[in-house]
C-alpha cells in the first residue's frame, strides 16, 4: 500500500469528495509537494482557459464511440478516454502504472483525481487545442474533481441518449468477444450508468451546457445531428488556434 501512495503522488491534487471512496487519499495528499503543484497550476492556467473542451456522454452501445471518431475527422478533435489513459498508463511499465494496476486488482476504485491527472497531462501536453473527452466524467465525483483539478468546466457536453432495448440490441450485436456481453450484464452496466452519470447529465442540463442527441437512427443521420450543434460553437471552434497555444513541458508530471 505504501508503494502505492508514494508512486501516485505526481498525480494528486485535493480533493474532498474523494475521501469517503478512497480511505488512504489523505496520504496521498500528504506526499504530493506544495510548490510543484503550485508550478503546475501557474503554468498551465492560461493554456487551459482557451482550450475548447468537449465532453462526451452515452450508455454502453449508445454508439458515442463512432460518433467520437466522426467528430475527430471533422473538426480536427484530439480524442481522449479516461479508461484509455489508465490502460496506456499501465500498459507503458511505468511506477505509476504499477500502482495503478495494484489498486484495480484490490478491487478498489482508482480515485479520480488519479484519472484526471492523466487527463491534465495529455491537455497539457499536446499540441492540439480542442480535446473531445469521451466518457468522462462517469459521476459527479469526477465531474468535481476535473473542475477542481482544471480550474474550469467543458464548452459543450454531448449525450447520446438512446433507448435502453436499442443499446441492449447493439451490444449483443457487435460482438467483440466480450464475455459479459449477453443481457443480464448489460442491463446491470446500464443500470450503473443511469445512477452514476445521470446526474452529471442533470447537472450540465442545468448550467445550460447539456446537448442531447437522438442516438437512434443510421450514423450518418446521427452525425448530422452532432453537426448542427457544433454549428452554434463556430466562433469558439475559431478562436482555439493552436498555434497560440504552444505545448507545455510535462516534466513536472514525472518522476
Amino acid at each position: 500500500m505504501w508503494r502505492q501512495l508514494r508512486l501516485l503522488s505526481p498525480f494528486v491534487a485535493p480533493l474532498k469528495s474523494s475521501f469517503r471512496q478512497v480511505p488512504y487519499t489523505w496520504s496521498l495528499m500528504e506526499t504530493f509537494s506544495a510548490d510543484t503543484a503550485n508550478m503546475a497550476e501557474e503554468k498551465s492556467f492560461s493554456r487551459m482557459k482557451n482550450l475548447f473542451l468537449a465532453f462526451v456522454l452515452g450508455g454502453p452501445g449508445s454508439g458515442k464511440g463512432t460518433q467520437c471518431e466522426r467528430i475527430v475527422e471533422t473538426y480536427g478533435f484530439t480524442h481522449l478516454s479516461a479508461g484509455d489513459l489508465l490502460r496506456r498508463e499501465i500498459a507503458s511499465n511505468s511506477e505509476h502504472g504499477a500502482a495503478i494496476l495494484d489498486i484495480i486488482k484490490e478491487g478498489k476504485i482508482v480515485p479520480s483525481n488519479v484519472t484526471v491527472k492523466l487527463i491534465q497531462r495529455e491537455l497539457e501536453s499536446s499540441e492540439s487545442s480542442r480535446f473531445l473527452i469521451d466518457g468522462f466524467p462517469r459521476s459527479d465525483e469526477n465531474r468535481i474533481a476535473f473542475e477542481q483539478i482544471i480550474g474550469r468546466e467543458p464548452d459543450l457536453v454531448l449525450f447520446f441518449d438512446c433507448p435502453e432495448e436499442e443499446m441492449v440490441k447493439r451490444v449483443l450485436s457487435r460482438n467483440q468477444g466480450r464475455v459479459d456481453d449477453n443481457i443480464e450484464t448489460i442491463k446491470k452496466r446500464l443500470t450503473v450508468f443511469q445512477e452514476l452519470n445521470l446526474p452529471v447529465v442533470n447537472y450540465y442540463a442545468e448550467k445550460g451546457k447539456l446537448h442531447k442527441v437522438s442516438a437512434v437512427g443510421t450514423v450518418d443521420e446521427i452525425f448530422e445531428r452532432v453537426q448542427q450543434i457544433f454549428s452554434n460553437y463556430k466562433c469558439l471552434l475559431d478562436q482555439s488556434s493552436d498555434e497560440n497555444f504552444p505545448v507545455m513541458s510535462t516534466a513536472l508530471h514525472k518522476q
